[in-house]
């Protein structure tokens, strides 16, 4: 959206600035980028940690348009190393790398969207691309939306550093490296050492030397990032001991013989109404459709289907949920 305000020295800049953005996402689109639209959760705490309350991380203009630009950055800094071809040598360098998704785990996926009622195509390779874009922009808005999202991240590769000058699948760049970020990682440093290096006519560094370091960069990376998940699931199940005893609206994200995983949309927690305590009726597991069948009254619950919860219990050192269907 553009910002039409002449107040402040930079406005015009600004306005500037961001028109190239969408300019530069639009063609990353058209190219083949994926805009996966996760929800980020965030907490209100207290003085001592306690959380208060919770929202989600909205994603504005400005927040769209620094992106953009890093992306820009990192991808020329990859183009212009791996285009110096004054020698033999292929240039050694840090690339930040993401494969085609794996089509058993794309297959699985496919499978899951379509209990949600989304066709999704994994078997055309041409088109896995094309697919997920369509799906993405069926799904916004939709209650299912982040878990179907998580899915097909899930799905997909992971993306890592490497020294192969290979593409990045999510983002359709034949290369791309991780130059610049607000939070300054190890890979960058070693990108910007590599790049002075090259700036100054040095040859290319031996790959066995930087290889390891790659593998390092995404092992700490994964780390990190199962540590983020867990600190955030701690805090949701921290904060829905605490929250308001009512009614929530959730959507069924997995089910299993012995119950049926559910998504508060509110609050984005996961939590567990077992088969158990589901007491009108006796449930059986259909596997092979990936639902539950009241044996006497025939009732069924499909995965996607919007039901109504309450907390019933908490475990902070599980980071569980128990729920209860109203």
């Amino acid at each position: 959206e553009r910002i039409e305000s002449k107040e402040g020295d930079l406005a015009k800049e600004i306005n500037l600035l961001n028109d190239l953005s969408h300019k530069l996402r639009e063609k990353r689109f058209r190219e083949g980028s994926l805009g996966f639209e996760t929800a980020e959760v965030k907490f209100k705490l207290d003085d001592k940690g306690v959380p208060l309350g919770m929202f989600t991380k909205v994603r504005k203009d400005a927040h769209k348009m620094i992106e953009d630009f890093m992306l820009l950055a990192n991808k020329r800094v990859a183009e212009f190393v791996h285009g110096i071809k004054n020698r033999k040598d292929e240039n050694t360098f840090v690339y930040r790398t993401h494969d085609n998704p794996n089509p058993e785990k794309l297959e699985s996926f496919s499978l899951f969207a379509k209990r949600f009622g989304y066709n999704f195509d994994p078997l055309d390779d041409q088109k896995v691309s094309e697919n997920l874009k369509d799906l993405i922009e069926k799904i916004e808005g939709r209650p299912e939306q982040n878990v179907l999202e998580q899915l097909a991240i899930r799905s997909m590769a992971k993306a890592k550093y490497t020294t192969a000058a290979k593409g990045h699948f999510a983002l359709a760049f034949r290369h791309y490296t991780h130059f610049t970020s607000p939070i300054r990682r190890y890979p960058d440093l070693m990108v910007h050492r590599l790049l002075q290096h090259y700036l100054d006519g040095g040859k290319p560094p031996a790959r066995e030397e930087y290889e390891p370091k790659c593998q390092h960069s995404s092992l700490m990376e994964k780390n990190a990032s199962d540590a983020e998940r867990a600190s955030v699931k701690y805090k949701q199940v921290e904060y829905m001991a605490l929250a308001e005893d009512k009614d929530y609206p959730g959507i069924i994200v997995g089910i299993t013989d012995f119950g049926m995983f559910v998504e508060m949309i509110e609050t984005k927690c996961e939590g567990m109404v077992r088969v158990s305590e589901m007491k009108d009726d006796f449930y059986e597991f259909d596997e092979r459709n990936i639902r539950l069948i009241g044996r006497k009254r025939k009732k069924i619950y499909n995965l996607g289907q919007e039901v109504i919860v309450r907390v019933v219990a908490t475990d902070i050192n599980r980071r569980t949920i128990d729920l209860e269907l109203v």
